[in-house]
């Protein structure tokens, strides 16, 4: 095995943001079975921490692949675009978001679990809807835009609804504890 090798290519996948979660996974305990630190235990200290090293590249690599918004920010790493540089955000979105957080925080302050229950269902239907336009954006052909305009932004929308979506979660383990 080869250390320069991308995350795709330890998998023999290509290098796509469409893919088969289940064939991944496969593909994963397979790569695993091969490299895993139990199955040198018989070979030198050399050998043995090599094969450690090849497990957690293996595990680093599937850890990206499995989820889908370190997947594409990990594909436009590989393209050369830099998803944190220049954070600037549609006005609208933003201010959607500000209000969220305001009835999240209000909702959390009474404990109002039905409140949030409904913020966290409302959110998962608008992740649904984000993560399809990712899915199409990291379709298109992005060398005929090479800032990936598209791909960033709804990367960048989703990496701050996924936090809203954890703080509506932490937010209901309180209030239901």
């Amino acid at each position: 095995m080869d250390f320069s090798q991308d995350h795709f290519a330890l998998f023999g996948l290509p290098r796509r943001y469409a893919l088969d979660a289940e064939h991944l996974g496969r593909l994963y305990r397979e790569v695993q079975a091969q490299v895993h630190p139990d199955k040198h235990a018989h070979l030198s200290d050399g050998e043995r921490r090599l094969a450690m090293q090849w497990t957690t590249r293996i595990n680093e690599a599937y850890q990206v692949l499995r989820l889908p918004l370190s997947r594409a920010k990990y594909l436009l790493a590989l393209e050369g675009i830099d998803v944190d540089a220049g954070r600037e955000m549609a006005r609208e979105f933003l201010l959607q978001q500000l209000e969220r957080r305001e009835a999240v925080a209000e909702a959390s302050a009474a404990a109002d679990v039905e409140r949030l229950e409904g913020l966290h269902a409302q959110l998962q239907s608008d992740l649904a809807r984000e993560y399809a336009q990712l899915a199409t954006a990291m379709a298109c052909d992005r060398q005929a835009d090479p800032q990936a305009s598209a791909a960033v932004k709804q990367l960048r929308q989703l990496m701050f609804l996924e936090k809203l979506l954890a703080d509506i979660d932490d937010a209901l383990a309180a209030a239901e504890a």
